[in-house]
């Protein structure tokens, strides 16, 4: 079973254009209902609806929920804390929220690894 507040034990995200709430579901070891509710949280996450209200989640969704499970799970921010922070971070309009959200999950990587090499690795 994957260690929740691990990022890194995360699974690659594959090279689709879209996933469904379930797929997202296990790529972020998130449920669905809580990605139903961060929706409601967070304006940056906004997946497609198709026929049936179905959602369509793309790549750079999937960032922004990791990015949003780190900051909540990881960083120990709460929800409102961690709608600031994803506010100030898409502040930036030079750089597209996908990238953004890459970057944090570099450096989120980097420093796990820093963690795991210990002092003077």
């Amino acid at each position: 079973m994957l260690e929740p507040s691990n990022n890194n034990e995360l699974p690659a995200i594959p090279g689709k254009r879209y996933f469904t709430i379930g797929e997202v579901s296990e790529l972020c070891a998130v449920k669905p209902h809580v990605l139903r509710y961060w929706e409601q949280e967070f304006p940056q996450l906004k997946p497609v609806k198709r026929r049936g209200n179905r959602r369509y989640y793309q790549r750079s969704d999937v960032l922004t929920i990791r990015q949003i499970r780190s900051l909540l799970y990881d960083q120990g921010y709460t929800i409102g804390g961690a709608r600031q922070r994803m506010t100030e971070e898409g502040d930036d309009s030079s750089k597209p929220a996908a990238i953004q959200a890459a970057i944090r999950e570099t450096i989120d990587d980097l420093e796990d690894v820093l963690k795991v090499l210990g002092p003077g690795g």
